[in-house]
């Protein structure tokens, strides 16, 4: 119940309740809210941002997702995909030809992401992606995703020995594709292994409690803003879909890449 029924079922002439009421009842019922989304998994995800703010919208999906039906999906404000392509030096997510065939029948501007490995040499990493995904004019950039994983989240690797694997995936990436890649980063992976470095690249922040502020000041290409968003179209494991903001207008949009203006 919200407050204006609070208010609304108070009988007409009383004295109704004191501000002090008031404060006390709606500082109860966020508290209630808040202590509900934490035994849930985490703090309450606030993230609105509004279509007049950010126009383009988008989503990444994997095999968690399962079957999709791209048009549907394509026919709910979505502008763009990201498909998981790859992980390591071996891995190919099982679902990623036809996700990424699908996806670009449906209308929609279409790229691959590749997962980040610690345990593997950034060479290898990139001969991986490149066996899977077949470039095609408009695609969008490949993304690199780097995000601390299992028992790396307690004991993360150095940033020198990271970035030095990193730097030769995504050299050999942008030579490969002619495009220069997009790095997706959680909040704490920016911080530890990206902000001051690789000023040249986009970067795909994901914020699913805030609008992003990344810790060197720099400006975001994308933001995925939500891991529990809820669309028609998929059939999965996984009951949600991750969705993203791009940071320009649809014209700006549809030539990148390039910088936000």
């Amino acid at each position: 119940m919200g407050s204006w029924s609070f208010f609304k079922s108070w009988p007409r002439g009383g004295r109704g309740p004191s501000i002090y009421a008031v404060g006390v009842c709606l500082l109860a019922g966020a508290l209630v809210a808040a202590a509900g989304a934490l035994a849930c998994g985490g703090l309450p995800r606030l993230n609105r941002p509004s279509p007049e703010d950010y126009p383009v919208r988008g989503v990444d999906v994997s095999v968690y997702q399962g079957e999709i039906h791209w048009q549907t999906l394509a026919e709910q404000g979505v502008s763009f995909a990201f498909v998981k392509a790859t992980e390591g030096s071996a891995a190919v997510d099982p679902n990623f030809r036809h996700n990424y065939d699908q996806a670009r029948q449906s209308g929609l501007r279409v790229g691959a992401y590749h997962f980040f490995s610690f345990d593997s040499g950034g060479e290898t990493q990139a001969e991986n992606f490149i066996r899977a995904v077949e470039p095609f004019a408009g695609m969008l950039p490949p993304v690199v995703d780097l995000e601390l994983y299992g028992d790396y989240k307690l004991r993360p690797p150095a940033r020198r020995q990271v970035t030095e694997q990193l730097t030769a995936l995504l050299e050999r990436l942008e030579e490969h594709y002619g495009l220069r890649p997009v790095l997706y980063a959680t909040t704490s992976a920016y911080g530890r292994y990206l902000a001051g470095e690789y000023e040249e690249y986009d970067i795909w922040i994901r914020n699913v409690y805030f609008s992003p502020r990344l810790k060197d000041g720099r400006d975001w290409t994308f933001w995925q803003y939500t891991d529990r968003g809820r669309l028609d179209g998929y059939a999965g494991e996984e009951a949600y879909i991750d969705l993203n903001v791009f940071c320009g207008t649809a014209e700006e949009f549809a030539a990148y890449p390039g910088r936000c203006g």
